[in-house]
């Protein structure tokens, strides 16, 4: 496993670009705040014509709170990892929630794509080289780790037998 600068001269064989599932769309977001503010507005206001006033702040404490949570839920779903299959690399490369980018490359020849399964936990993608092994994908559900498997398995074997020559036996200056 080698961390080095993409290789943007090389044809792609296989592209993937894994990111977290978003379930609820900015304009959804949008709403839901309205909806809250509106509901603890009136909680708050209830409590206020019945002589409990402190209540009203602690409602907006609430809305402020729920808020700055959604916020940081948002900002975990900037990551993001994109898979990019050529002659003669794979690049992971994998953008942290804080924008922080790290690249690996594997020599495809070598490289073996599993899915370990251990019963009472979630499965794992691995894509494992010469002793090293890297998770991608944590954030995928179990079947889309399984499918992202299979048609990287079927991609590499595709570039494999297209290779020949002292390449394909692993051969390197």
């Amino acid at each position: 496993m080698n961390v080095s600068a993409p290789a943007a001269d090389q044809q792609a064989l296989f592209g993937a670009v894994l990111q977290p599932h978003r379930s609820l769309s900015p304009v959804g977001f949008r709403v839901l705040m309205a909806a809250v503010c509106i509901a603890f507005l009136a909680v708050g206001l209830g409590f206020l014509f019945a002589g409990a006033w402190p209540v009203l702040g602690f409602c907006g404490l609430e809305v402020l709170l729920i808020y700055a949570l959604f916020r940081l839920n948002f900002r975990s779903l900037r990551r993001c990892e994109t898979i990019r299959l050529t002659d003669r690399e794979l690049e992971l490369c994998r953008i942290a929630p804080d924008g922080a980018t790290e690249r690996i490359t594997f020599q495809p020849y070598w490289l073996r794509v599993t899915v370990e399964e251990k019963p009472g936990r979630a499965s794992r993608l691995v894509l494992s080289s010469h002793g090293r092994a890297v998770t991608v994908g944590t954030f995928l559900a179990p079947d889309e780790r399984v499918a992202l498997a299979e048609a990287l398995t079927e991609a590499l074997a595709r570039q494999r037998a297209g290779r020949t020559g002292p390449e394909a036996a692993g051969a390197s200056v």
